[in-house]
Formats: structure tokens, C-alpha cells, sequence
């Protein structure tokens, strides 16, 4: 009789909260009466809506089935490949669409914030970006936002570009105005000597063709403090977490070249996609190399508070009302751009959630009464 022998330990506790068994989807954000919104970028799948809400188990494009066809005439107030949406925790959801399907270059007008009231279901309003800000390179990937400071707040955006360079986009909400920082900069640049192991393999572009070449992709994850004073960031391809003051982002007077002086290092955090932050300044963030989820304290300690098998990419972070951690699970590593042209993924696509007993942070004056 064979010896059972040691295997790898798994843990931390997850709940199924919903599965999807069409296209990929990317983003998830919980409001603060706890809807629920996924989006799906348009990466290939056949995607019906680019955004929807999960009433009733059943997915509904949000905030409308006509928001969701593109329209050519009026590119800007319809959703053309969104991949990341907020929930601000005060009635509003913000959408960020790339306007580049299949990672082209972005369609004029298409690239935009968009924020829609949760209480109309209507768009308020639509910030779009100058040339010198969406560049023909940008992938716009994903949003924080901070109400107070400025008139009307302001956001802070990543560009993931694997063909140009990485930045972090500040957004003037009152006014719209918009400017690249830390553009090109090492820290929101692909680490070139990260080699990126998923599932015991090598992590790169694998063509039909035969042809094969690094997989590189600039500032992804993004998180903010709970009082707004820090912009935590990190390339999609390299272990490493940055922050940065969001004084220092949005001052002007400090020269571009002389901004990554205000960088801070917080060591090596494993390769993550999402981000998100809790009320106590935790910071969540996924680890898709090792299939779990880690947190950092404001002390810098870090611990992994979950390493499951399912874990199959965690790709974005909600933190919803209930204190659950909610986590969109998508095998992007396993996608056909990575396997000569066959696909590798398994429906279905999943939506799970862990209790980390901890609000979310939120980008106005009310976290010390949620501590």
C-alpha cells in the first residue's frame, strides 16, 4: 500500500457568490447597499454587455442595454470595453472604459471615466482625455478616487501599457483636466528581469505562429489610503509595491523627472492584478504566481490570508459592506495569447468572496466611523 505523502497546505475560506459560464470578466465592485457590478472587457469572448449588475443571480447590462451597444455616432456615451468600475460608497459608479477592444488603440472619445448615479441609473457625467494623456499606446486599467481634496475630488488612473509607457493619470473632477505622472517612470514600468511562474509554468506570449516573446505590462493594481494622503501602485509584472503622496501627484510644480524622488518602497509583495484598501489602511492585494491572497499593514508586515487552488488568477478586489473581501477569479494566465492560439481556460469564470471583518475604505470623511 502506497504512503499518503505531505501536499501542499490550502487555506482561507470562501463563499461562491456567483459563476459565469459566458465571457471573461474582469472587474467587480460592491455599493454601499450592496449591489453588485461586474464588467467584461472585450478581449476576444463574446461579450454582450461591458457592464452589468448581478440582480438576482441573473446578469443585467448596467445601467442600460443601450449604454452597453456602441453607438459610432456618440462614441462617448456608450461603453466600448470597460475594465474596471468603482463604486464610491456615496451613489455613484464610476466606469472606466479603455475604448480599446482587444487592446487597440484607443478609439477617440472612447477612452473615459464615466460616473453613473446608482439612484437613477443614469449617467451624470463623462470625463474624456487629450491626446497627451491617452496616448495611441494607453490601456487605461484601473481608478481610485479621493473627494476630498479639490472642488469636486479627484481620481487617479493607471495606464498598463505593454507597448509604451506606464503612468498614473490624475483627474481633476471638477473641471476634468487631466495629466500623465511618474510617466515611464521604474516604478510603473514592467520589472525586466521578472519572470512570472503561474500554475508551475513560465508566464509569456506564446503566438500561433510558433512565436514567443516576454509578457510586460506597466502600472496595474492601485489602492489609496483611507484618509487619501497615499496612492499605493504596482506594475502588473513584477512583485514589487510602490506608494506615493497624492500631494505630490497632483502638484504640478514638482517636474515629472523629479517626482519618482517622492516614491516609497514596501518590498516585495508577490505579482498582483487587484488592489483595494479596508478601512484600518490594510492593504488587500493577490498574489497570482502562488494562487493567494496577501494583506500589508500600514507597518509594512505582510501575511497571506488565503492560498487556494480555485484562486486561479485573482484579477480585482471589492470590499463590500458586510466586511466580505470579494474577488474576481478568471484564469487570464490561461488565456489562448498564452498557449499558441489554444485556449486554456475552464467555465466556469468565478466571483468569490472571503470575511476579512473590515469596511471598505472610502474617499470621503466618514472612515473613523467604520474603524
Amino acid at each position: 500500500m502506497q504512503p499518503m505523502l505531505p501536499m501542499e497546505k490550502y487555506f482561507g475560506q470562501f463563499e461562491l457568490v456567483h459563476a459565469f459560464y459566458g465571457a471573461m470578466p474582469t472587474g467587480v465592485s460592491v455599493s454601499e447597499t450592496g449591489r453588485i457590478f461586474v464588467c467584461f472587457p472585450k478581449w476576444g469572448d463574446d461579450v454582450q454587455f461591458t457592464v452589468t449588475e448581478i440582480v438576482e443571480g441573473e446578469l443585467q447590462p448596467y445601467p442600460s442595454l443601450e449604454t452597453n451597444l456602441v453607438n459610432v455616432d456618440n462614441v462617448t456615451m456608450s461603453f466600448v470595453s470597460v475594465q474596471s468600475i468603482v463604486a464610491d460608497g456615496r451613489g455613484t459608479l464610476w466606469v472606466l472604459d479603455t475604448g480599446a477592444p482587444n487592446f487597440s488603440e484607443p478609439i477617440q472619445g472612447g477612452a473615459k471615466l464615466v460616473a453613473v448615479d446608482l439612484s437613477t441609473n443614469k449617467i451624470r457625467r463623462v470625463y474624456t482625455f487629450t491626446e497627451d494623456v491617452v496616448l495611441p499606446t494607453t490601456y487605461l486599467n484601473d481608478v481610485r478616487l479621493d473627494f476630498r481634496v479639490g472642488r469636486a475630488g479627484y481620481a487617479y488612473i493607471t495606464d498598463s501599457s505593454s507597448r509604451g509607457p506606464g503612468a498614473i493619470i490624475v483627474v481633476d473632477l471638477e473641471n476634468g483636466n487631466a495629466f500623465r505622472r511618474l510617466n515611464g517612470a521604474i516604478s510603473t514600468s514592467p520589472d525586466p528581469y521578472f519572470l512570472p511562474k503561474v500554475e508551475g509554468e513560465i508566464l509569456m506570449n506564446r503566438n500561433p505562429d510558433g512565436s514567443t516573446s516576454p509578457f510586460r505590462l506597466a502600472s496595474d493594481s492601485l489602492a489609496i489610503s483611507p484618509d487619501g494622503k497615499v496612492l499605493f501602485y504596482a506594475p502588473l509584472t513584477s512583485r514589487q509595491l510602490f506608494s506615493i503622496s497624492t500631494e505630490a501627484l497632483r502638484d504640478r510644480r514638482i517636474q515629472d523627472m523629479n517626482l519618482s524622488q517622492y516614491v516609497q518602497y514596501w518590498g516585495e509583495k508577490g505579482a498582483s492584478d487587484g488592489m483595494i484598501t479596508g478601512v484600518k489602511g490594510t492593504v488587500y492585494a493577490g498574489d497570482y504566481e502562488n494562487n493567494s491572497i496577501r494583506k500589508i499593514l500600514p507597518n509594512g508586515s505582510m501575511e497571506t490570508i488565503a492560498h487556494d487552488p480555485r484562486i486561479l488568477w485573482p484579477d480585482t478586489f471589492s470590499i463590500g459592506p458586510d466586511q466580505y473581501l470579494y474577488v474576481i477569479v478568471n484564469q487570464l494566465h490561461r488565456q489562448a495569447r498564452f498557449h499558441y492560439g489554444r485556449d486554456m481556460r475552464e467555465k466556469p469564470y468565478s466571483l468569490l468572496r472571503m470575511r476579512i471583518d473590515e469596511f471598505p475604505a472610502l474617499p470621503f470623511h466618514n472612515n473613523l466611523k467604520r474603524r
